[in-house]
């Protein structure tokens, strides 16, 4: 907002500067000098005007988070972010935007073009023999869980493998039939994945048939834990496994992905609408509120149908750059969190994977992952399980072997040896050259591939250009100085250098009041990317929710 306004005023200043230039030009004596008085007042008049509103906007906006407005105070007109001019000179949408639903234009952001993005086509020939479920991917849970079956033992898809200390109703449930063929053991005898060969021809437990539409909620819940699908509801604040004595106050869902690389939901969700419709059906009893369909506006291509003609659900657009596809930058928008107010996000999978288990009565963990990155020799989408064995995915398809493989993209996922498996909610795998060389001169010499938020860099010039990601980081670690570029490309209403800086020296009470609850670490990886202090800020950002989830 604060860029929008500068902006305006700098135009009416603009304006007035010329407008006194052409008074001057057009001669001297009382007439000349009624008109330079008459158009400075009205210049000023003007400026007053735009201050008034806008000011206005931002204090109605405060006061409507601050008091938690229901959906029935949204309109077309105050859901554009950048308020009253925000709106007047938005840019031009698709055709296909529906305006009468709540349309959210997003000004700050950055969009990350990378060679290497997967082909809209399933290759079958990728088939993964290897699976794991790893506690770490869980925040929160005790780091050595309750074991329920041992090493050797044999698994159907969908049968319990452990459960948690702390909260034992909550079970994790094989992704695939076979053995148990190791309970891998990290620092402190931590358990870091229980890993299962699957069979060739998968088998699933069975499960009983439920009627949720006349169940009473406890009853509903009851059976996914059971069901094990528990583990797919994520909590807000904190991204933990949602608390079972928690109603979440909203549920969301974001059905597009702006992260660089990422998967095209609308190619994913195919062929599994029914499923994707009945998940959304379940949602909507395990909430007080409403279920929340993030849609996409940017792009010339309607969303699936699956998603524009989704029942039982309350739709938003969002326009923009990355970060508008993250579920909590339209959270943030739609309905705030806090630590009192509470809310579950899913995964358009993870959605599909809760239908199946009324739709089919089994835990299906089918994930159609993208395998993605300029080191790959053919980027394409691989329909595999949760879980699977990196190496499995690549074999065959390397270009050389100095890469780096990363469990989800390259500004927020994980690092992953070749032995290492996916990661439990992603459905992304990038594989990037390994960047351990030096550049002659550095930053001093031009480059046109160097993805980067600077005007300083050639390729600033070719704004479509995509760049062949490598893993140097160009730069080290110095002074946490201000530059504003963290509140560039952060499209909420957040102070985030200010709030890492709080995290840093353990002010509780201003990390509250910055947003901490309202951010993951998806939702400031744009801003680690463009710090030229080059501070670990998703690392920080952790710290500071561990602190305040202790502290709560």
């Amino acid at each position: 907002m604060k860029q929008t306004a500068s902006k305006a005023i700098f135009t009416l200043f603009a304006l007035c500067v010329t407008t006194m230039l052409l008074a001057q030009e057009g001669g001297t004596g009382a007439g000349s000098s009624s008109i330079l008085t008459y158009s400075l007042i009205a210049v000023a008049v003007l400026i007053f005007f735009f201050l008034v509103v806008q000011v206005s906007d931002n204090l109605l906006a405060i006061e409507a988070k601050q008091i938690g407005i229901s959906e029935d105070g949204e309109s077309n007109s105050t859901a554009s972010s950048g308020g009253f001019f925000g709106n007047l000179f938005k840019p031009s949408l698709p055709e296909y935007v529906d305006e009468s639903e709540p349309v959210y234009v997003l000004r700050r952001g950055h969009d990350i073009l990378l060679e290497g993005e997967a082909e809209p086509q399933i290759d079958d020939s990728v088939q993964a023999t290897t699976y794991a479920v790893q506690p770490p991917n869980f925040i929160g849970i005790s780091p050595i869980p309750k074991m329920v079956v041992d090493q050797g033992a044999e698994v159907k898809a969908g049968d319990h493998l452990f459960y948690d200390k702390k909260r034992p109703e909550i079970k994790w449930v094989a992704p695939v039939s076979g053995e148990v063929i190791a309970v891998e053991r990290g620092a402190k005898r931590a358990i870091t994945a229980v890993t299962i060969l699957a069979d060739k021809e998968q088998q699933y437990r069975e499960l009983e048939a439920f009627d949720y539409q006349n169940a009473d909620r406890s009853a509903l819940v009851d059976y996914l834990l059971d069901a094990g699908a528990w583990t797919l509801f994520r909590q807000r604040p904190f991204d933990i496994v949602a608390d079972v004595s928690e109603v979440p106050r909203d549920i969301f869902i974001s059905t597009f992905d702006t992260a660089p690389l990422a998967p095209d939901l609308n190619f994913v969700v195919e062929g599994s609408e029914a499923a994707f419709q009945e998940g959304l059906n379940v949602l909507t009893k395990l909430t007080s509120g409403q279920v929340y369909l993030g849609l996409d506006a940017r792009k010339d291509k309607q969303p699936h149908k699956a998603f524009t003609e989704a029942e039982n659900v309350s739709k938003r657009w969002f326009h923009g750059k990355h970060p508008a596809g993250n579920v909590g930058v339209q959270i943030h928008h739609i309905k705030p969190v806090s630590l009192n107010s509470k809310v579950w996000t899913l995964g358009v999978q993870e959605v599909i994977t809760l239908g199946k288990i009324f739709t089919e009565r089994r835990y299906d963990a089918t994930r159609v992952v993208a395998l993605a990155g300029a080191e790959l020799e053919k980027p394409a989408y691989v329909k595999t399980k949760i879980g699977a064995k990196v190496s499995d995915l690549v074999k065959g398809n390397l270009k050389n072997d100095h890469v780096r493989y990363i469990s989800g993209d390259v500004l927020s996922g994980k690092r992953k040896a070749e032995d290492d498996y996916l990661n439990f909610y992603d459905d992304q795998l990038t594989v990037v050259e390994e960047g351990d060389d030096y550049a002659l001169f550095g930053w001093l010499l031009p480059s046109f591939n160097t993805p980067s938020v600077s005007n300083t860099f050639p390729s600033a010039i070719i704004p479509n250009m995509k760049f062949k990601a490598e893993t140097n980081m160009h730069g080290e670690r110095r002074a946490f100085v201000v530059t504003g570029n963290y509140e560039a490309v952060t499209p909420m209403d957040v102070y985030p250098q200010e709030l890492m800086k709080s995290i840093l020296i353990g002010d509780f009470e201003q990390m509250e009041g910055l947003g901490l609850p309202e951010l993951v670490e998806e939702d400031v990886a744009l801003c680690e990317f463009v710090c030229v202090s080059k501070q670990p800020v998703q690392q920080i950002l952790r710290q500071g929710l561990d602190t305040m989830r202790e502290q709560a």
